[in-house]
């Protein structure tokens, strides 16, 4: 029996609208769905009339859950892999999902879609034609290595940062990379999507003063 196909699909980060024709209609003509959180990806659907069967595979359960989707795959079923938002494995799981379904040399298809690096990348006007990503950095052994990677590199640095953790982001930032240019993209393609710009302690000084700004996710881009 011919094996089915495993396609990772890229979703929306924060507007439901963002997302491609052919990633709609795979999501409808897959068997199976697997996503990060089903509370999540069924907003999705809804928004997008697709019925598709949803299953979850999250960070704790994607080692436990890869027997599974081998099988319905090996059974000639095909399945769609999708993170809560933007593009799987990229600081989301999916990677040892693909890794496990390409060892058994089962086809894999990306459906290409959105991603907060390349949004945030694409409007902070910071040089980005060679640029190196972080993801998040560790909360904290192998933190203070990033950060002195960072103050070294004469790359464009990207990273990952949430609400709880934004201020000693750039408290830490101020004391490794000075006066170098900062951008923080908040809350992308959503109503209150902000770009603010400046350094680590100009940026910190915004943040502190409107409590609201430091709501959100992040992304992090620093000039070289």
């Amino acid at each position: 029996m011919e094996t089915g196909t495993l396609y990772i699909i890229g979703t929306p980060i924060g507007n439901l609208e963002d997302i491609t024709l052919r990633a709609i209609r795979i999501l409808n003509e897959v068997d199976v769905v697997f996503c990060e959180d089903t509370r999540v990806t069924r907003r999705l659907f809804e928004r997008h009339d697709i019925t598709t069967h949803l299953k979850s595979l999250n960070a704790r359960t994607e080692n436990s859950k890869i027997a599974e989707v081998l099988e319905i795959l090996k059974e000639g079923q095909s399945v769609a892999y999708v993170s809560d938002a933007g593009t799987p494995t990229v600081s989301d799981p999916g990677s040892q999902l693909v890794g496990s379904v390409r060892a058994e040399q089962i086809k894999i298809e990306a459906v290409p879609g959105p991603s907060a690096l390349t949004a945030a990348l694409s409007i902070t006007g910071v040089p980005a034609s060679e640029f190196l990503f972080l993801g998040f950095l560790p909360h904290k052994k192998g933190r203070q290595t990033q950060l002195k990677e960072i103050a070294e590199t004469k790359r464009t640095v990207v990273l990952y940062e949430s609400t709880h953790r934004i201020i000693k982001l750039l408290n830490e930032l101020e004391e490794h990379i000075g006066e170098r240019k900062v951008c923080i993209a908040r809350e992308l393609t959503k109503i209150y999507e902000e770009v603010l710009c400046g350094t680590p302690l100009e940026l910190r000084d915004i943040l502190e003063n409107d409590p609201q700004k430091q709501k959100g996710e992040f992304v992090v881009v620093i000039s070289q």
